[in-house]
């Protein structure tokens, strides 16, 4: 590259371990001052690395990446890793993952009948197809006096795995599901349709979670950056779906930021990767999850339902293969 001799260059990353380099210490900053604490009040609170350990970090864009530290060897079945320092140094990544989440937003919107005719409407008011989706749902729900936008879905019913499950399942020949479909072809109906897959993708993240906390894990926060986490909506119903804080981050390119810390860790500004983060790692926006306990038990619900899906489509696989033997 014509580059002098001795200067440095940092490590390259994948991409979506630099975006967990770039989130992973976007924390609130009253989290960040209790590190300022006398030492013995620090024996009262959990570790730092535990604290890490806590996070899981989801860069969501075409597809999610779900990634998650710990101190010791968590073997976890459906879910890559353990990888000795690949993301943080001296720590073990596990990572998961969904195959189409942003693409499936994008495949479910595009191919209905009222796409077309929305997405000039979005042109003309120089807004995003998925901000006016969000509008109409915020007007349904009032219209119909639904006690919040999530129950708007009671009858439709989606499993996002149009690409396969990645995790934790890791099932490459499993298929999408939608049920509750109708001969509706209106904007309404592409609302529902768009919110139920919403809420598909996060009973997946809630799945991996789950997955990965009974396998070691103790995570009880999310991170989350990417395109996805531009959408409030989005955003809400993985808080309320996971009845955990999503924290976004103040960098919105949080992928960008994490290259970044990596040439000024290589530069010497900063001794350590760790250090580096939490000088330049900073919490934006924390989503909280509802406390209405009719939210929880709805979403419970229907995560029950999320998980059927699965299993019934392996009961259909199997009377199938059967009838082909």
């Amino acid at each position: 590259m014509g580059l002098r001799a001795g200067i440095p260059v940092g490590t390259s990353l994948i991409d979506a371990h630099a975006g967990g380099v770039g989130i992973m210490e976007s924390v609130p900053e009253s989290d960040s001052e209790a590190k300022a604490l006398p030492e013995w009040v620090h024996l009262l609170l959990e570790s730092e690395k535990e604290a890490v350990s806590s996070r899981m970090a989801l860069v969501c864009g075409t597809s999610t990446c779900h990634m998650a530290v710990s101190e010791s060897k968590l073997f976890i079945p459906g879910v890559w890793g353990p990888f000795w320092s690949a993301m943080l140094p001296e720590y073990w990544l596990t990572e998961g993952g969904q195959s189409a989440t942003g693409a499936l937003l994008d495949y479910i919107i595009e191919n209905h009948m009222a796409s077309p005719p929305l997405a000039e409407r979005a042109a003309s008011q120089k807004t995003s197809i998925f901000a006016l989706l969000n509008s109409i749902l915020k007007t349904m729900m009032q219209e119909r006096k639904s006690p919040f936008v999530a129950a708007l879905t009671e009858s439709t019913h989606v499993l996002p795995d149009f690409h396969g499950n990645r995790s934790p399942i890791a099932d490459p020949k499993s298929k999408g599901i939608m049920c509750g479909l109708t001969l509706d072809t209106s904007e309404g109906q592409l609302a529902l349709l768009y919110l139920a897959t919403i809420q598909g993708v996060a009973y997946g993240t809630r799945h991996i979670v789950e997955h990965c906390n009974a396998h070691g894990h103790k995570i009880n926060t999310l991170l989350a950056c990417g395109g996805l986490s531009k959408n409030p909506l989005y955003v809400q119903e993985h808080a309320d779906i996971m009845g955990c804080p999503v924290i976004l981050p103040r960098e919105s390119e949080s992928v960008l930021l994490g290259a970044a810390i990596l040439g000024a860790v290589a530069a010497k500004k900063y001794p350590t990767l760790m250090e580096a983060m939490k000088a330049l790692n900073a919490a934006g926006q924390v989503v909280r999850p509802s406390q209405d306990p009719k939210v929880k038990k709805y979403h419970d619900a229907k995560y029950k339902i999320f998980r059927e899906l699965y299993e019934q489509q392996l009961s259909q696989r199997s009377a199938m293969a059967k009838a082909l033997d």
